[in-house]
Order: C-alpha cells, then structure tokens, then sequence
C-alpha cells in the first residue's frame, strides 16, 4: 500500500457520530475484534516487508499514566509515530489533574486538541467517566477492572501459534490471582470460543458475577482452586504477578500464592505443545520459575512484541480508518 493509496482513508467520523470508545471486550461486537485482530496481523506483516502505511498522518493520541508502565507507553507512542501520527504523555504530576481537576473537564478540554485519548488508570470508574466526557475515542490502557489490550496482543500471539480463528476448541489455563487479566479473559472467551478454566486461592478469586456474566453469554468458564485440574491438557497456560502495583496485602499474598507458581511439573501436565503466556513485568521465581520463561513454551516475548501491531489496529479501528484486509 502506497502513501497516496492510503490518502482516502484519512477520513473524519461523522458530524454527531458517537466516538467509538476500546473500553472493554464485554461492550464489544466480536466482528469489530475479528476485524482489529486480522488487521493487527496484516499491519505486523507490512512492518515486516518496511510497509507502514501513514493511516493517521496528523493525528495525536493523548496518554494519561496514573500508573507506570514500559509497554503501554512504549507500543502507543511508538504505534502512533509508524502510522504518521504523534502522541504525548500527560501525568497528574504534570497536569492539572494533580492539582484537582475533575477527570471530566480534562476529557472535555483534552477532546478539544487530541484525536484520540488513551488511560492507564487505577480505578475503572476513573475510564468510564473520562469516556462519559471525551468526544474523542478512548482507550483503555488497564485499570484494576480489566486490560483488553494486552488481551488483544495475547489473543494475535495464539493465533500466530494457531491460525486465525484457531481459538475456538481450544482451552486456556489461568494460574494465579483473579485480577484484571483473569477478568479479560473471561470477557474475550465470550467472543472466541476457547474453554476458559482458572485456578486462584480461594481469597484471591474473580467476582463470580464476571464468570456468570460471561457464560450467559455462552462462554465456558471454570472457576475453582486446583492447579492441576485447570492445567491438565490445557493448550495455554497464563499467569501474572501475585502481588499488582497497588496492592496492600503483599505480606498475605507472598504467604497465600507459592503453591500457585507455574514451573516445570505445571507444565507437564498441560498438553503436547502447549505454551505460556504472561503480560509482563514477571518476578521471575515467583510466579513462574526462569526455566518456564526462558524455555521452549514460552511466547511472553512474542506476546510483549504484539502489544505494537495490535494496539496499532485498536487505533486504525477508534479512528475509523482501519480497512478490510485483502493481503
């Protein structure tokens, strides 16, 4: 695709058209995620070839980080720049949202000189109320609810290892605490088809409201808290860290997860080939031993890579500019 083949999709919305807000999977259609995950890889195949098509030349994405982060700001800044837009970084530290200012007026004042807004957030409430306000898409970049972008860039993983569509029929095993990514999960296993069981402590486990929302949507989901009975012949196994960056009980939970580690013997009870994943960062020795993440079922790296291709589909798909893909 040429530059000047790419000039009519650098197209506005509508006047009056709603902006179209990557909150959650659970409020998305899963035509519009099998589109944005098709793309990702189409777009990954293209950098790959020294194709990057300027789909957002003169855009900007605003990144608002109440939370640290290395990937999110990384592959958003990064995405914006090879699709010919630019982004830039707003802190309360450096904003008026540590002296007071509501998020609301920052979303109405943000939507005024950005294109799009993407949050990293602690509470999930903090996102809801930004996108109330903008009217400009925005993106969530995690909060203590759920993270669908990296469940976007965990999903292209396994259909890079599967095939597209390969999801369905499989089973993915989560190991550990009932947090955010447990939580996208069972969001995304309404959309793709895969069987879902997760392993937690029975302290640490997800609102049974998420599961019994996801399967009545038909997901299959089993919640319980036998490591070897989520992992036995799964085809994916998935933890994260036992203790988040907000977390107050880090003594408790250093006590409660040690018999929920992802090590060798785990390993060996899932299927034939089956692979690990983890969002990243990992304390390795932790919750996953070094042999497992450097070993040969390990994709985080893959997986932390994908984080680029599919946030960069998320905003072709926000801005209305994503297209079919033909290659």
């Amino acid at each position: 695709m040429t530059a000047a083949e790419t000039t009519t999709l650098i197209r506005l919305r509508p006047a009056g058209a709603p902006p179209r807000h990557f909150l959650d999977l659970d409020a998305m259609a899963t035509s519009d995620l099998r589109a944005m995950l098709d793309f990702a890889h189409a777009l990954k195949a293209r950098r790959r070839a020294g194709i990057r098509p300027p789909l957002l030349a003169g855009r900007t994405l605003a990144m608002i980080f109440e939370k640290p982060s290395t990937r999110t700001r990384v592959s958003f800044e990064v995405g914006m720049n090879e699709l010919g837009g630019s982004a830039l970084i707003i802190s309360p530290q450096d904003s008026q949202l540590g002296r007071g200012e509501t998020i609301a007026d920052t979303a109405r004042v943000l939507s005024q000189y950005v294109d799009a807004i993407m949050i990293r957030c602690h509470a999930h409430e903090t996102l809801e109320d930004l996108a109330a306000h903008a009217t400009v898409p925005v993106i969530n970049g995690l909060t203590r609810h759920s993270h669908p972008c990296q469940l976007m860039a965990d999903l292209m993983t396994l259909e890079e290892r599967w095939g597209a569509g390969g999801l369905a029929g499989r089973r993915i095993a989560w190991v550990g605490d009932g947090n955010n990514m447990c939580t996208t999960f069972m969001q995304a296993a309404v959309h793709f088809g895969f069987e879902l069981t997760v392993a937690c402590p029975a302290a640490y486990q997800p609102a049974p409201s998420i599961a019994e929302a996801a399967r009545a949507r038909g997901a299959r989901i089993r919640v319980g808290t036998d490591i070897a009975d989520a992992v036995t012949g799964a085809d994916c196994v998935v933890t994260d860290t036992w203790v988040s960056m907000d977390s107050k009980d880090a003594e408790a939970r250093q006590r409660d997860f040690p018999a929920y580690q992802v090590n060798d013997a785990v390993m060996a009870m899932a299927a034939p080939g089956a692979v690990f994943m983890h969002c990243l960062p990992a304390h390795r020795g932790e919750e996953v031993t070094d042999a497992v993440m450097d070993g040969p079922a390990s994709v985080v790296f893959e997986e932390a890579g994908n984080r680029l291709h599919a946030q960069k589909a998320v905003l072709a798909w926000c801005l209305d500019v994503m297209e079919p893909v033909n290659d």
